[in-house]
């Protein structure tokens, strides 16, 4: 199934929204403060599913709208998070599009973060754990920590090989060698540690 960035776009306080349509087409957060509804409908008439990579406003704020207009159900690392209504644990198998996700448990920016990787696609959402060109998920807030952020991008290199593409929480998803970017993002991760 194809995927596309629903935010794109979009000048507000949003992250990313990515609707992976296929046999179960899902959401894969929602992004804050725009129709995401509308826009949903204008490529999918209904979606299965939404999934969270981690449940910061700008990434969920739309979630009240999309649970009103298609009646969904929403899975995330963290059940104990309002909006979450199943857990995806670490190294479950989670169904997008057409393919099957490992669920990657990524800590650091966010306690409940998580990375979804298809090794049959070659597709990886990151969250904001990494995005292009070597940048990586702040470690200030709330929550925030840069020793197990670095811990988790190893993690993420480790349990991830042929990734073709990958899709981030904010900014450009990369398609060219990126697992490049993801070792860049450790290496200036842990330069700033």
């Amino acid at each position: 199934g194809m995927i596309r960035n629903l935010a794109a776009g979009q000048t507000g306080m949003t992250s990313n929204a990515f609707l992976v349509a296929g046999e179960r087409s899902v959401l894969v957060d929602v992004g804050s403060g725009f129709d995401i509804t509308s826009t949903v409908r204008e490529h999918v008439d209904d979606i299965d599913a939404v999934v969270l990579t981690h449940t910061h406003h700008d990434h969920v704020g739309n979630l009240a709208e999309v649970r009103e207009a298609f009646g969904v159900d929403v899975w995330g690392y963290n059940t104990d998070e309002e909006c979450v209504d199943h857990e995806l644990a670490d190294g479950d198998q989670v169904t997008l599009g057409d393919h099957e996700y490992e669920v990657i448990h990524t800590p650091g920016h966010k306690t409940d973060h998580v990375c979804l990787y298809s090794a049959a696609s070659g597709v990886l959402f990151v969250g904001d754990l990494v995005f292009a060109n070597g940048g990586f998920g702040r470690t200030d807030l709330a929550e925030g920590n840069r020793q197990v952020l670095v811990e988790s991008i190893e993690r993420l290199l480790d349990r991830t090989d042929a990734v073709d593409q990958f899709h981030a929480g904010h900014g450009p998803s990369v398609t060219d060698d990126p697992r490049q970017d993801i070792e860049l993002a450790l290496q200036a991760a842990q330069m700033g540690h």
